[in-house]
């Protein structure tokens, strides 16, 4: 379970939370919200977004914002700024999911699984550092996977793109951090939401969305200050106990 809001840590702050739509997205958006953020939410998925923002108030503002699309980072920055002023925390939490095997993977399929779950952070990041630069600083959040950490099955397309966030985060956290900009990377394991399949791959612990939007918030708060460039993963375990047992049979 995933502790109570901290009242007004964000009070003020302006934030970003992409895939907002359901799931994890909505409960980082809620979140923020709780701890007095105004929140621009975004998604494909209108009717979601309406949903997330429908206890907002004021604090919530719904884009629909396809991440893919240079032209709608673009909207989604200027609504923040004609609405708030600035920008301070970016999370990229907008993804795809399937499995397959690298032999039945197609190309288009390897090549969109890229474009919406690497290409979009890209774009995001990118389209924050002016404002961010502007403010004096921020923090983006990039949510990646254990997929991204370890070889799974039929997550050829899924993990590939989960690993090349990582290596995002840390080129980015380098060439920001003089600019007063944190990125980190946050690792969740098996979530419960819809987007996990019920033969995904299993955890020692399946967490609830509001638990990993818990982390995502500290990570984008000043309590984290001194983080940046890391991974912080949230597995349940999972990662250590994947020593207990060889990954190729013999």
């Amino acid at each position: 379970m995933a502790d109570a809001p901290t009242p007004g840590r964000f009070e003020g702050s302006v934030v970003v939370v992409t895939g907002a739509g359901g799931g994890q997205g909505r409960a980082e958006a809620k979140r923020f919200a709780s701890e007095g953020a105004f929140v621009v939410v975004t998604d494909v998925d209108e009717s979601g977004l309406a949903e997330t923002i429908r206890d907002m108030g004021s604090r919530g503002l719904a884009v629909r914002h396809d991440i893919t699309r240079e032209d709608e980072w673009a909207t989604v920055v200027d609504t923040a700024m004609q609405r708030w002023g600035k920008i301070d925390v970016l999370v990229n939490n907008a993804g795809i999911y399937w499995q397959s095997s690298i032999e039945s993977e197609t190309a288009d399929g390897f090549r969109r699984m890229l474009d919406v779950n690497l290409v979009g952070a890209f774009l995001g990041t990118r389209a924050v550092i002016a404002p961010m630069r502007a403010a004096g600083g921020g923090s983006i959040i990039i949510v990646s996977s254990t997929a991204g950490c370890a070889g799974f099955p039929e997550h050829g397309a899924y993990g590939a793109a989960k690993w090349g966030l990582r290596g995002l985060t840390r080129t980015a956290a380098v060439e920001l951090g003089p600019l007063g900009i944190r990125v980190n990377c946050v690792v969740p394991g098996a979530v419960d939401t819809a987007m996990r399949p019920a033969n995904a791959p299993s955890t020692s612990r399946v967490a609830s969305p509001e638990e990993i939007a818990a982390i995502v918030c500290f990570v984008a708060s000043s309590d984290a200050a001194t983080i940046t460039g890391s991974d912080i993963i949230a597995d349940g375990g999972a990662m250590v106990g994947m020593g207990k047992s060889p990954l190729v049979a013999r």
